[in-house]
């Protein structure tokens, strides 16, 4: 009798425990509870701000850029030559990126309230046709800044000051009207810069690093080029000055240079000296065999000389 007894509550405790798997559980999901609990209290506390973030409840489905949030961000682009502060919530860089995990907004460091406005793929910056008024801080580690089909009007010296890695810039087609002559000159890796499409009377002091000058379609004239300005450049491969009412061949051109394009300018005369050495007639300059001066008020058969040493005649009038 006392062994039936023992053996029926023996049978009723086991009854009423969880089993091992329900305890089991109950343990897996004490930390996401845990988890959603303190993520509850941070960002929803007294004492802590609420940043935004996307409650596991709502539908994932949700923008992230409200209608009400993007008018502010629009409105951000059209003002940000006024000082203003972009007024969005801060959001996570994307997985993956240099800066994945980290907060980006208008008080954020390392400049990367321009991600939010602009594209940021690992080092490159695209700002294209979003009317700004000027260059827009960029983070430290970009090396290649597009901001094409602006309203940019100046470029000044503070606009890419410490940025030790920037390439390429390529500017097409704003009203850039003025440059500081040092704006260029303190960035040790540029290699291209693109200047196409503006109102440029004065092209600034670029490092000797370059490989490409694109400054097309521009007013630079008799006075806009430095005396000398590409002797220094023992890597320049490509130079194109278009459309820039230019009186002269702007010489000397390191032996680098691959290919000049002079067209539509007031060119009117070549010296001996201008693309070869008139005092070693074996001299063969055979990188330069692009040259393009057509569209200028000069004869090129009156100056044979002057390009003897061309692995090929330049384009323009002969006759």
């Amino acid at each position: 009798m006392v062994t039936l007894v023992w053996g029926l509550l023996v049978l009723y405790v086991a009854a009423a425990s969880p089993t091992r798997y329900a305890r089991q559980a109950e343990l897996d999901n004490y930390d996401v509870d845990l988890n959603r609990h303190h993520d509850f209290d941070y960002y929803n506390g007294v004492d802590e701000p609420t940043i935004g973030t996307l409650d596991p409840d709502e539908d994932p489905s949700h923008s992230a850029y409200p209608e009400e949030e993007e008018e502010e961000r629009h409105h951000w682009i059209v003002e940000l030559g006024e000082d203003k502060e972009l007024p969005v919530t801060p959001l996570l860089i994307p997985s993956g990126s240099e800066h994945s995990g980290t907060l980006m907004g208008p008080n954020a460091e390392g400049g990367m309230s321009t991600c939010v406005l602009c594209t940021c793929l690992g080092g490159s910056v695209y700002c294209d046709d979003l009317r700004l008024t000027r260059v827009p801080p960029l983070p430290k580690e970009t090396t290649h800044f597009y901001a094409r089909y602006n309203k940019i009007t100046k470029i000044s010296k503070s606009d890419f000051i410490n940025l030790n890695k920037l390439k390429k810039i390529d500017l097409t087609n704003n009203a850039i009207s003025k440059i500081d002559d040092d704006a260029f000159f303190g960035l040790p890796a540029l290699e291209e810069l693109i200047l196409r499409e503006n109102s440029i009377r004065q092209l600034p002091a670029l490092p000797p690093s370059m490989t490409l000058i694109d400054a097309c379609h521009n007013q630079l004239g008799s006075t806009g080029i430095h005396k000398e300005a590409f002797k220094d450049m023992p890597g320049l491969l490509y130079l194109y000055l278009t459309d820039n009412n230019i009186y002269h061949i702007p010489v000397p051109l390191p032996d680098s240079l691959r290919s000049l394009h002079l067209q539509n300018n007031n060119i009117q005369m070549m010296h001996d000296d201008t693309f070869c050495n008139p005092h070693d007639l074996n001299y063969i300059r055979y990188a330069l065999e692009d040259v393009r001066l057509d569209g200028n008020p000069i004869n090129l058969s009156r100056t044979p000389q002057a390009y003897i040493c061309l692995p090929r005649i330049p384009v323009g009038a002969l006759i």
